[in-house]
Protein backbone atom coordinates (compact mmCIF):
# COMPACT_ATOMS: atom_id res chain seq x y z
CA UNK A 1 0.00 0.00 0.00
CA UNK A 2 3.00 2.27 0.16
CA UNK A 3 2.45 3.08 -3.50
CA UNK A 4 -0.99 4.50 -2.69
CA UNK A 5 0.38 6.73 0.05
CA UNK A 6 3.15 8.05 -2.18
CA UNK A 7 0.79 8.57 -5.12
CA UNK A 8 -1.78 10.58 -3.17
CA UNK A 9 0.75 12.69 -1.29
CA UNK A 10 2.79 13.47 -4.39
CA UNK A 11 -0.23 14.33 -6.53
CA UNK A 12 -1.79 16.45 -3.77
CA UNK A 13 1.41 18.45 -3.46
CA UNK A 14 1.63 18.84 -7.25
CA UNK A 15 -1.71 20.64 -7.23
CA UNK A 16 -0.61 22.75 -4.24
CA UNK A 17 -3.32 21.69 -1.81
CA UNK A 18 -3.03 21.18 1.91
CA UNK A 19 -4.45 17.98 3.33
CA UNK A 20 -7.48 19.90 4.58
CA UNK A 21 -8.10 21.61 1.24
CA UNK A 22 -7.74 18.33 -0.58
CA UNK A 23 -10.09 16.53 1.82
CA UNK A 24 -12.71 19.23 1.27
CA UNK A 25 -12.44 19.00 -2.51
CA UNK A 26 -12.48 15.19 -2.46
CA UNK A 27 -15.53 15.16 -0.19
CA UNK A 28 -13.89 13.13 2.56
CA UNK A 29 -12.82 13.82 6.13
CA UNK A 30 -9.31 15.08 6.83
CA UNK A 31 -8.63 11.85 8.70
CA UNK A 32 -9.12 9.89 5.46
CA UNK A 33 -6.36 11.85 3.72
CA UNK A 34 -4.08 11.51 6.73
CA UNK A 35 -4.65 7.75 6.95
CA UNK A 36 -3.88 7.31 3.27
CA UNK A 37 -0.74 9.45 3.34
CA UNK A 38 0.50 7.78 6.54
CA UNK A 39 0.14 4.38 4.86
CA UNK A 40 -2.45 3.09 7.34
CA UNK A 41 -3.96 -0.27 6.47
CA UNK A 42 -7.44 0.21 7.95
CA UNK A 43 -8.88 2.24 5.08
CA UNK A 44 -12.43 2.38 3.76
CA UNK A 45 -12.03 1.54 0.07
CA UNK A 46 -15.03 3.63 -0.91
CA UNK A 47 -13.34 6.67 0.65
CA UNK A 48 -10.04 5.80 -1.03
CA UNK A 49 -11.82 5.78 -4.39
CA UNK A 50 -13.33 9.20 -3.64
CA UNK A 51 -9.80 10.50 -3.16
CA UNK A 52 -8.38 8.76 -6.24
CA UNK A 53 -11.27 10.05 -8.36
CA UNK A 54 -9.78 13.54 -7.93
CA UNK A 55 -6.88 12.36 -10.11
CA UNK A 56 -8.97 10.32 -12.54
CA UNK A 57 -8.01 7.00 -10.93
CA UNK A 58 -9.75 4.13 -9.15
CA UNK A 59 -8.44 1.35 -6.92
CA UNK A 60 -8.90 -2.00 -8.67
CA UNK A 61 -7.47 -5.50 -8.29
CA UNK A 62 -4.33 -6.16 -10.32
CA UNK A 63 -2.78 -9.55 -10.87
CA UNK A 64 0.61 -9.87 -9.23
CA UNK A 65 1.81 -11.27 -12.54
CA UNK A 66 1.14 -7.85 -14.11
CA UNK A 67 3.18 -5.89 -11.56
CA UNK A 68 6.76 -5.25 -12.66
CA UNK A 69 8.36 -5.56 -9.24
CA UNK A 70 9.52 -8.34 -6.97
CA UNK A 71 6.45 -10.40 -6.04
CA UNK A 72 8.30 -13.45 -4.76
CA UNK A 73 7.04 -12.88 -1.21
CA UNK A 74 3.44 -13.53 -2.29
CA UNK A 75 1.92 -16.96 -2.70
CA UNK A 76 -0.05 -17.79 -5.82
CA UNK A 77 -3.57 -19.08 -5.37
Amino acid sequence: MKELADFVKTRRKQVNLTQLEFADRAGVALTVIRKIEQNKTNLNLDKVNHVLKMFGHKLVPVSLKDIKEDTTTYNSI
